[in-house]
């Protein structure tokens, strides 16, 4: 107070204290935001690299895969086993309710004439991606690895995956894999995931952490910021729903609240990232970004989200809280988010 009292209208104008209520509130709120706009830039950035899917059911790049595969990078796939394909929605409706079998006749457009010819299935047992702390990357499977069989079990669509993982009930479970020509045989532990559901809620599953896909690259289109944006708006929204929703089912005990990680698991997990390349851990960032900007946005004295909260009390009492309140609500403020950091600590050191 002693120094405020020494400094002009205009010198007290560019200090928090004297900053009108406005400008205070605008200021705080700059942090959180910031966070945001990284993440959506990000991730505009991304997707406009990356490009977005034609509609057109053409296939880019065939990867390399074990059996008959007649089809050719610029096929146009017209019919999978007879049912006509039209636009890539139905190619994916069509691909979900395929039957699991080693091969599948394809009616194609390859330089204009339409043929039938040969190949796997549309979504087949390939590991499109691999999830980080899962059983599939502890075991050494690579992206591109094809299951051929699980517990003796052949297996040629990625849809007999999960039945077969989750019948084994937490056991481990013998996955034999095609991998550039070779047949591997490696023995994984499923692990006790829980996930988010199409109902906004989770379930609990066992998992070996593979990512589903198909046995070819799709081309892309170029995209424009009116598409872009919305896009990336929409991958950050996701990103703060889930967030929510898995906090408050772990605070309602439907999951494990070992799904919250500290300082550790975030290195951890940073370090994978960085390890599957440079653009896996920018994006990881990106993520990171915004899961700070919403927990900073929390209402939790000494965190921005509570001093916007006093904020709002200014703005409707016409005054702030007196500094014994304030005093004694930060004070609750920094018990609360240390003892959330010890047990984010605790999680990575014992679950």
């Amino acid at each position: 107070e002693t120094v405020m009292a020494g400094l002009d209208k205009t010198q007290r104008r560019h200090t928090m204290h004297g900053a009108p209520l406005w400008a205070r509130a605008a200021t705080i709120f700059a942090g959180p935001a910031f966070n945001f706009l990284f993440s959506i830039l990000v991730f505009t950035a991304f997707i406009g690299v990356q490009g977005l899917p034609d509609d057109t059911p053409r296939l880019g790049a065939v990867y390399p895969m074990p059996g008959v595969n007649d089809l050719r990078e610029g096929d146009v796939i017209t019919a999978i086993g007879g049912s006509p394909v039209a636009d890539l929605a139905d190619f994916y409706t069509l691909a979900a309710e395929a039957e699991p079998a080693a091969t599948l006749t394809y009616a194609i457009t390859r330089d204009g004439v339409v043929q039938e010819v040969q190949g796997p299935h549309p979504l087949p047992a390939r590991a499109a991606g691999i999830a980080l702390n899962s059983a599939a990357r502890d075991a050494g499977m690579l992206m591109g690895d094809v299951v051929l069989a699980v517990n003796e079990q052949p297996v040629f669509a990625f849809s007999q995956l999960p039945p077969l993982v989750s019948a084994a009930n937490g056991e481990a479970v013998a996955l034999r894999i095609w991998r550039e020509g070779a047949e591997i045989d490696l023995q994984l532990t499923p692990r006790r995931t829980d996930l988010p559901s199409a109902d906004g809620g989770f379930e609990t599953r066992w998992l070996i952490g593979l990512q589903s896909g198909t046995f070819f690259d799709h081309p892309t289109r170029r995209a424009g910021p009116l598409e872009l944006v919305p896009l990336a708006v929409a991958e950050m929204g996701k990103i703060i729903t889930q967030s929510f929703s898995g906090l408050y089912h772990m605070v309602t005990g439907a999951i494990s609240t070992c799904n919250l990680s500290g300082p550790v698991g975030i290195a951890t997990t940073s370090a994978e990232m960085a390890a599957d390349g440079l653009a896996s851990f920018i994006w990881f960032i990106a993520v990171l970004s915004t899961a700070v900007g919403m927990l900073n946005l929390f209402p939790i004295p000494i965190l921005d989200g509570g001093h916007l909260v006093f904020h709002a009390y200014e703005a409707l009492v016409g005054r702030p809280p007196s500094d014994r309140v304030m005093g004694a609500l930060m004070t609750l403020g920094l018990v609360l988010l240390g003892a959330l950091m010890l047990f984010a600590l605790g999680n990575d050191l014992f679950c």
